[in-house]
């Protein structure tokens, strides 16, 4: 690669419409040159010499194929096992307690939960890990797996495969390290069988004026992920997850996102953790 390709205003300005467009990523003047450098590499490798170029061919024909590669080409999937601790310590402590008392009254075994914008799957299965100590032998009388989205099929191949590096468990406490990893090539732990089972792994756009779920859900993770978009997008997705939730579910977003509350969707419950009205 000799250099950083060059992008005009027009050029950005029309590939971020685009990507706000279709994804609602609010790419930022200050990550331009961001941009750039993620993209550079797929387009010399389909032969495009300018954004121009690049951009023109995306209208032609905004394939699925084609906007695929585009977003897994600009995405963050930055993450790492018990990332922001704190929740799943709320999680494991107050949540599931809670709603397995909730469960038992309404004589349901279900617990149903979406980790949305699950990257490459250290959240989902940090999820199942912990229901899987709390459960116990009773973990298998519960229909209580994850469901993990993403708009990154790039993302999601790598949570399927369960393979990480030593960096990204770090945080993952000695006797679970031992419990649910493998040894893989290379130094890299694989997650068990048992854990991988209990998460099923989707692509999903969040832009989706609706979401295609059958039931409502009793938790949904959407942590670092709404940084990147408007408020508009926003509160508007902020709506969407009100409308396939249960009353009194949890939400957990990240520690740098807020959630306008004077919408009376959801009430506060501790820093970055809202329960649904």
């Amino acid at each position: 690669m000799s250099g950083i390709m060059k992008i005009s205003d027009k050029e950005f300005y029309s590939l971020r419409s685009l990507i706000l467009e279709h994804f609602g990523i609010n790419i930022q003047e200050q990550k331009r040159t961001l941009l750039v450098v993620r993209l550079q590499k797929l387009l010399q490798a389909q032969g495009f010499k300018t954004f121009r170029e690049y951009y023109n061919y995306l209208i032609r024909d905004s394939s699925p194929d084609r906007l695929h590669e585009l977003i897994d080409s600009i995405s963050t999937n930055f993450s790492f096992f018990f990332r922001e601790h704190k929740h799943f310590d709320y999680l494991s402590k107050t949540v599931l307690p809670l709603l397995v008392e909730r469960q038992k009254k309404r004589n349901s075994k279900n617990i149903r939960i979406w980790s949305a914008g699950c990257s490459t799957g250290e959240e989902p299965y940090t999820i199942v890990m912990l229901m899987l100590e709390f459960f116990g032998i009773e973990y298998a009388m519960w229909n209580a797996g994850v469901l993990a989205t993403d708009i990154s099929t790039r993302a999601l191949k790598k949570a399927m495969k369960g393979i990480y590096s030593q960096d990204k468990i770090r945080h993952v406490p000695a006797g679970l390290n031992k419990k649910f990893f493998n040894k893989a090539d290379e130094g890299k732990l694989v997650i068990n069988e048992t854990i991988r089972n209990n998460v099923t792994f989707r692509r999903l756009n969040l832009m989706k004026p609706t979401f295609p779920f059958k039931k409502k859900f009793h938790i949904i993770f959407c942590r670092n992920v709404m940084i990147y978009f408007n408020q508009q997008t926003r509160n508007d997705l902020i709506r969407k997850f009100h409308n396939v939730s249960k009353p009194g579910s949890f939400l957990f977003i990240g520690h740098s996102e807020t959630l306008d509350t004077s919408r009376n969707l959801y009430k506060y419950v501790m820093p970055a953790t809202y329960m649904r009205i």
